[in-house]
């Protein structure tokens, strides 16, 4: 006999073995009890949530000869004829490959015979959204009227997709996604029915990996069931099949990237990549942890918000201490985007290691949350190396002296002609973290330095008349070198100009390039063209 797979074998037969649904299964329930049945249902939901064993139960339920609190009986010849799949009362259609509007016609040639045997024909079609707009146009009467032995119980995992006019016309039922507690639970069960043993923290792992699917969740214990066939199921185990990775490997990364050792993080992922572990069940498992992190540190309760073991939520309380909110939500956001990019990526280390590098170094980015994360780093930098106070003391020459020998103070740098040149050259990611409307008019400036003399000066030449509300404010010529400063670690002096004059203004505008010119402070020799002379 061959084998079957546990998510067919311990498929649900009646309402009452149906988990994570009681809000459908007690509506579905009363309405056969009272008589008060539908000709239209439309079930919407994720994956593996129960909508076709729901849809089953229910044709069996109308057609059941002996009907039990609402559900089948599972007993008589139309129940056993439903389970077999041999009744011709329930007709299961896939609108996946039967989308065109001939196979509607079919069912609507169909209808008007009545069953031989039991109440009802239900026609159960599933994935409904992919039948096409002629099809659907085809269905609306039928859906609308249909004769009073028909029932239309459709199903779909993208109800957006489906006309409103079908919407109109059937009673939606949503389901839900099925709660971690919940899938362990029936995977307890059905431990205990294969006599198989597993730890407790393996099976929470496995209905975690589920997402809310008992079917996939079924599906991933099989798979470790038979990788481990005959031995007992521990934590490890489920973790070496699945290519997933243990919580303490996620915290030892997030303290390395805290740290901003970019060295120690790749050597944590290629320790993993050896391993075997898989990069995008890596990635979305790490997003994973640090929202749970940030639910420890937001949440007054996190034991009611998030579902890990108590080693595990001391752990992450420790961290919650070292880590601010905006630095979790960017990195968050970092490895979400990181996901997206994996699914058609090629080079999946390279997408990863960049990823961790951008953790670990804010600077690369210009996102607000970037800026929050260097001030971060900043600050935690100070607190390791505070400022030492120097008490000058006057001398005999009234140069003052430290009283006791102190480092020298680290005074940035005067830019060099060659840092004049790259930051021209980097002048989009400066202008890019000014203040909005001053932003906008540094979009439209030109940049320029006198290469000649060496002078750390820099001139911002607006091309617009309203650049003189800036030339004339000395705050932004502050916070233009402060950011120049705090991207280069270069002092530079920063002069804004108006590019030409103004007419009928007694205020005229000098250029940059007679700017220049005025500020070199050298003897210029202008060489006649030799052509020149011979025409004089």
């Amino acid at each position: 006999m061959s084998y079957t797979a546990l998510y067919r074998k311990f498929r649900p037969d009646n309402f009452a073995d149906v988990k994570g649904q009681d809000h459908i299964v007690t509506t579905l329930t009363n309405q056969i009890k009272a008589n008060r049945i539908g000709h239209a249902y439309l079930f919407c939901g994720t994956r593996g949530t129960g909508k076709t064993t729901v849809a089953k139960i229910l044709a069996k339920a109308v057609n059941c000869l002996h009907p039990v609190n609402g559900g089948p009986c599972n007993e008589c010849e139309m129940c056993r004829a439903i389970q077999a799949g041999t009744s011709m009362n329930v007709i299961e259609i896939d609108a996946a490959s039967n989308n065109g509007v001939d196979n509607i016609r079919e069912i609507r040639e169909e209808v008007s015979y009545r069953p031989t045997e039991g109440n009802y024909k239900v026609y159960i079609i599933d994935e409904v959204h992919m039948l096409s707009t002629g099809a659907f146009n085809a269905l609306l009467k039928t859906l609308e009227e249909p004769p009073s032995y028909v029932m239309f119980i459709l199903a779909t995992t993208e109800a957006h997709k489906i006309p409103i006019t079908i919407l109109s016309r059937c009673q939606r039922y949503d389901f839900h996604r099925i709660s971690i507690d919940t899938i362990a639970a029936r995977l307890d069960e059905l431990l205990k029915a294969e006599k198989v043993e597993a730890e407790e923290k393996a099976v929470r792992y496995v209905a975690k990996a589920g997402d809310g699917s008992m079917r996939d969740a079924l599906s991933l214990l099989d798979q470790c069931i038979a990788f481990y066939l005959g031995e007992t199921l521990t934590y490890d185990k489920v973790l070496d099949v699945l290519g997933a990775v243990d919580s303490e490997v996620f915290s030892k990364l997030l303290r390395k990237v805290l740290s901003g050792d970019v060295t120690g993080a790749i050597r944590v992922l290629e320790e993993l990549i050896i391993g075997g572990r898989e990069l995008g069940q890596f990635v979305s498992d790490f997003t994973w942890y640090m929202r749970n992190l940030l639910l420890v540190k937001t949440s007054e309760n996190p034991e009611d918000a998030i579902d890990v073991s108590s080693e595990n939520l001391k752990l992450l309380k420790e961290e919650s201490v070292m880590v601010d909110t905006e630095t979790l939500m960017r990195y968050i956001r970092i490895f979400s985007e990181l996901s997206n990019q994996l699914r058609f990526a090629a080079q999946k280390r390279v997408l990863v290691e960049i990823a961790l590098i951008k953790l670990c170094r804010p600077a690369m980015e210009t996102n607000l949350d970037s800026v929050l994360d260097r001030i971060r780093v900043l600050e935690k930098q100070m607190e390791e190396r505070p400022v030492q106070q120097v008490i000058l003391q006057p001398g005999a020459s009234g140069t003052a002296f430290p009283s006791e020998p102190a480092p020298e103070e680290q005074v940035p740098e005067r830019a060099a002609p060659e840092d004049l040149q790259k930051i021209v050259a980097s002048w989009k990611a400066i202008v890019g973290q000014t203040s909005a409307v001053f932003k906008q008019m540094l979009q439209k400036a030109i940049p320029k330095y006198n290469g000649q003399t060496g002078e750390p000066i820099l001139f911002v030449e607006f091309q617009d008349f309203l650049g003189q509300t800036y030339v004339e404010n000395p705050e932004y010529k502050q916070e233009l070198q402060e950011i120049i400063r705090n991207i280069t670690g270069k002092t530079v002096e920063v002069k804004m100009l108006v590019a030409g004059g103004q007419k009928n203004s007694s205020l005229a505008q000098i250029t940059v390039d007679q700017a220049i010119r005025d500020n070199i402070h050298m003897d210029v020799v202008i060489e006649e063209d030799p052509k020149d002379l011979e025409e004089q």
